[in-house]
């Protein structure tokens, strides 16, 4: 052994090299204070070793970048670790990165002469924010598309440069795949390169000028082995058993709905350590965000660049260290008003319940068997009921209707409600409501039309009010067998073991019970003066009816105020709709069965 390592010394000279770097003289004895350089040395490595591994699995195109990252998470072995790893290391660089500032600036390492280095450790607190912000893009989700736009289009407001800046950033006028791109190039090219550069370069002016010990020591001198590296080696540790506990809490990173720019997105914030800047710029009135974003952070950080001039004075070195507490002070300050707005408002509350939602469902949806189309992850949230059909109602039915109280998307309308609730519609329940005295002319039902006075209403207040408990069991049996009629997800089952009493429901429905008096029902009846019961609630029925509530098949003339909303409304969108009413979508294991 000794021959091998005797030979490689002879060639490289290796073991001078690591006798330099661990003996190096530590004054006053090694410090946990001197462990900062150390820690981001280490979480520096870290993010260069899980960052190349992601890389391997990682697609970056606005197509495939969603999808390979939602494989890494889910189906990878080990993929929801590692990139939890790479996040929450990120995450805490920038502790790391504040610390060890503060701790150089206290300290005095900033002066003569060490100025360069100080400013190489700037540059690279920079950088590291940098590939913060590059990062931030690349899972392309809803929430970093959405934040990125925010961010570019502060570079944009740049004076003189602003416009064609943003430009560059984002590829062209819009955002999109060479937004993606140019970001990737940034985050895994451009900024590690410029890290190793300034890192080994900082390395070695730290190796030249050696460490800055406050005075009088209250150690004697000690070299960097083995104190020293015990408390670096201690501190690394608790760095990574920190990140360790950070991604085992939270199931690794958290991975949004796919991006989609046609979505509007509410939820959209900067990662926590950029909040300060995003609470900042609410202060500036619209037409001056420039000094905000801008122009005094620029001074800001020319002053941090001037310390190693301003600290060659005693009271400048005062200035410079209340200086950066101030500004730690105030960062603080704004994040946490930034974090007690945010939990005081009811919307972005709303609208981040959404996202993680969304997030979930596209999860769900994903590992259905048909998993992602060719056209990307975001297709199948588009076509989804369950996402996209509370939408539509919320927009364009929520104005009359109800569902289940609110516009369908779990908000309140300030609108009377003047059309029925359509939760559960088709349903046993439901259909129960219309041949209920109690609920025929309340605001589920015919309440807010002009039917709480018509015919229907006055059948079922003065005539099925008085039924005997043999005519209710056979009114019962009818809108079994017009609840079947949709063929309703919810209630297959059940339909399919009660054939006989749908079957005796028919036929009451036809001689008995009077309903062929007024509808149509199964057979042809062109007397019929309200709506047609064959089919009642199907997919294809509802279609047909929003379409156009006025045809003679409906309400025909006796319409009340239900516009027509073919030409408002396309034939896929109004599909969602009411596929969603009907609670026909993907569910794993299929669809949950009511009860009779």
């Amino acid at each position: 052994m000794k021959f091998v390592t005797d030979w490689l010394d002879n060639r490289t000279g290796y073991k001078k090299l690591v006798h330099e770097a661990l003996f190096e003289n530590v004054p006053g004895g090694a410090r946990w204070r001197y462990v900062w350089g150390s820690t981001l040395t280490f979480t520096l490595i870290i993010q260069f070793i899980t960052g190349t591994v992601l890389w391997m699995a990682y697609s970056p195109s606005s197509q495939t970048a969603w999808e390979s990252v939602y494989y890494i998470q889910n189906q990878m072995t080990g993929g929801w670790l590692l990139r939890g790893i790479h996040h929450y290391t990120a995450q805490i660089m920038t502790v790391l990165l504040v610390l060890h500032l503060m701790q150089v600036v206290i300290d005095g390492a900033y002066k003569a002469p060490r100025e360069v280095n100080f400013w190489f450790g700037v540059l690279l607190l920079l950088l590291v924010l940098g590939l913060s912000l590059t990062g931030y893009l690349l899972p392309w989700d809803q929430k970093g598309f959405w934040a990125t736009t925010v961010a570019t289009k502060i570079a944009g407001i740049s004076p003189v440069i602003g416009p064609a800046l943003q430009k560059i950033i984002i590829g062209g006028n819009e955002y999109g795949h060479h937004t993606l791109t140019r970001f990737f190039a940034l985050h895994a090219g451009v900024l590690p390169g410029s890290i190793i550069v300034l890192l080994v370069g900082h390395i070695y002016l730290f190796r030249r000028h050696g460490i800055t010990a406050k005075q009088p020591y209250r150690k004697k001198d000690a070299h960097f082995w083995p104190d020293q590296v015990l408390k670096d080696a201690v501190a690394c540790l608790a760095v990574l058993a920190t990140v360790l506990f950070l991604v085992i809490r939270n199931s690794g990173a958290e991975l949004g709905a796919p991006a989609d720019p046609s979505e509007s997105y509410s939820a959209a914030r900067p990662e926590w350590y950029f909040l300060f800047l995003f609470q900042f710029l609410k202060y500036f009135p619209a037409g001056t965000e420039v000094l905000g974003a801008i122009i005094i952070p620029t001074l800001l950080l020319i002053i941090v660049f001037l310390m190693p001039i301003i600290g060659r004075w005693r009271l400048g070195h005062g200035f410079n260290i209340g200086f950066m507490w101030a500004l730690l002070a105030g960062a603080g300050l704004l994040t946490y008003l930034a974090k007690e707005e945010d939990r005081n408002n009811p919307s972005y509350l709303l609208a981040v319940k959404d996202a993680d939602y969304q997030a979930h469902r596209i999860r769900t949806l994903a590992q259905s068997s048909n998993g992602i189309p060719i056209t990307g992850a975001a297709q199948l949230l588009r076509e989804d009921p369950l996402v996209q059909g509370p939408k539509l109602f919320a927009k364009n039915c929520a104005s009359c209707h109800r569902f289940d109280g609110h516009d369908g998307t779990g908000s309140l309308v300030k609108d009377k409600q003047s059309a029925p609730d359509l939760k559960g519609v088709g349903t046993r329940e439901w259909i129960s409501r219309f041949v209920d005295p109690e609920h025929i002319v309340g605001p589920q039902v015919f309440g807010g039309t002009k039917f709480k006075d018509g015919k229907m209403a006055k059948f079922v207040l003065r005539e099925v009010a008085a039924y005997s408990d043999e005519q209710k069991d056979n009114l019962r049996k009818v809108v079994a067998a017009v609840s079947a009629e949709a063929s309703h997800p919810l209630q297959r089952e059940l339909d399919s073991t009660q054939s006989k009493i749908i079957e005796e429901g028919r036929e009451l429905a036809s001689n008995s019970m009077k309903c062929t008096d007024c509808h149509q029902f199964r057979n042809k009846d062109e007397d019929a003066t309200a709506p047609d019961l064959t089919g009642y609630g199907s997919k294809t029925w509802l279609r047909e009816f929003i379409l156009n509530p006025k045809h003679e098949r409906f309400y025909g003339a006796k319409n009340d105020r239900m516009p027509a909303f073919q030409g408002e409304l396309n034939h896929k969108s109004i599909d969602l709709i009411v596929d969603w009413l009907r609670n026909d979508y993907y569910r794993p294991g299929g669809a949950i069965q009511l009860k009779e």
